[in-house]
């Protein structure tokens, strides 16, 4: 009987021994291929691997690519600044300069911008650059339709920040997933106000809500990819009294986008994670009584739908290349 217990008890231990022995060599496997992964890029550097898989993109890059639309006010500074970042991008095709101020460009700055494009574009491609120059100044102006675009997708862009190029590319592959939805960087949430009890009444919340949420529902079009057939849709098949609030209350343009998608679509945007650079100084939005401007707007638009077509959500798209968490 003692035999017999004593041999259970050494075949016990010694599965418990052999189990430890087991996840120990898991362990130390797992430590190998993560320091295998670590190395990989510098010694992928090494042997010319990351220039054969450079030109591997370049090669697969669309043709029409995407136009650049950026939106300016009488700093001219900036606007160099970014063009001649954007310039660079490997996807970019034309851009398009958003002018409503009462004088027309100067001819050392349409100069400028045409040597900046020429300078910095890449691999020779040819990058067409237009001023659309506006008699009014309206904020719709940066949703008038352009004609004879030939890109489809449009990336949206102020003059005071600024993407990587890598980030922005990354941006347009999300955009090309899913070419009806608005795809960008700077996301929105509203709520219905439960304070008043009123299901029907809304309430604009910024950026600290999203962080803590981690949900959503417009994406501004200050960083944002779209189709360019909603540039037609806002011009004119958006509700007129739309634009005409839009003018009058000099804000709210990006919510009537992020409406007028929504409706058409049926479903939410996408956010993209990236890393925005300001260059420039703080804008309408640090002006006192900005969200209850914003809420107004969101309030009033959804009236006029007669329904709220904003959408929520938590997706958020993730370039895990480089990132260790997502």
């Amino acid at each position: 009987m003692r035999t017999s217990l004593f041999s259970r008890r050494t075949i016990r231990q010694g599965a418990v021994t052999a189990v430890g022995s087991a996840k120990i060599k898991l362990l130390l496997a797992c430590c190998i291929v993560f320091t295998v992964i670590a190395l990989a890029g510098p010694t992928a550097s090494f042997l010319g691997w990351e220039q054969l898989d450079a030109s591997l993109h370049r090669s697969s890059l669309p043709r029409k690519g995407y136009a650049l639309l950026i939106n300016t006010w009488k700093r001219n500074d900036l606007l160099k600044q970014s063009i001649s970042h954007y310039a660079s991008c490997p996807g970019l095709d034309s851009v398009h300069i958003v002018w409503s101020e009462p004088n027309p460009p100067s001819e050392s700055l349409i100069n400028f911008l045409n040597h900046v494009v020429k300078s910095n574009s890449k691999n020779g491609r040819d990058i067409e650059l237009k001023f659309d120059i506006n008699k009014e100044d309206s904020l719709n102006n940066r949703f008038k339709e352009i004609k004879d675009l030939k890109s489809d997708a449009v990336f949206s862009i102020d003059d005071d920040i600024i993407f990587p190029c890598s980030t922005v590319e990354f941006a347009y592959s999300v955009w090309q997933s899913a070419p009806d939805a608005m795809v960008g960087f700077v996301p929105r949430i509203h709520w219905v106000n439960l304070v008043k009890g009123h299901t029907d009444e809304y309430i604009y919340s910024g950026w600290w809500s999203v962080w803590w949420t981690g949900t959503y529902s417009m994406i501004l079009s200050k960083a944002s990819f779209f189709h360019k057939k909603y540039l037609s849709m806002y011009t004119y098949e958006m509700p007129s009294s739309i634009r005409e609030y839009v003018t009058k209350n000099r804000n709210c343009e990006d919510i009537a986008m992020s409406f007028l998608v929504a409706n058409a679509t049926g479903a939410p945007p996408i956010w993209v994670k990236g890393k925005i650079y300001e260059i420039g100084s703080t804008g309408i939005s640090s002006l006192g009584g900005h969200s209850n401007r914003r809420t107004h707007c969101v309030n009033w638009f959804a009236a006029v739908y007669g329904r709220m077509p904003l959408i929520s959500t938590s997706v958020k798209a993730v370039d895990s290349r480089y990132s260790w968490f997502w």
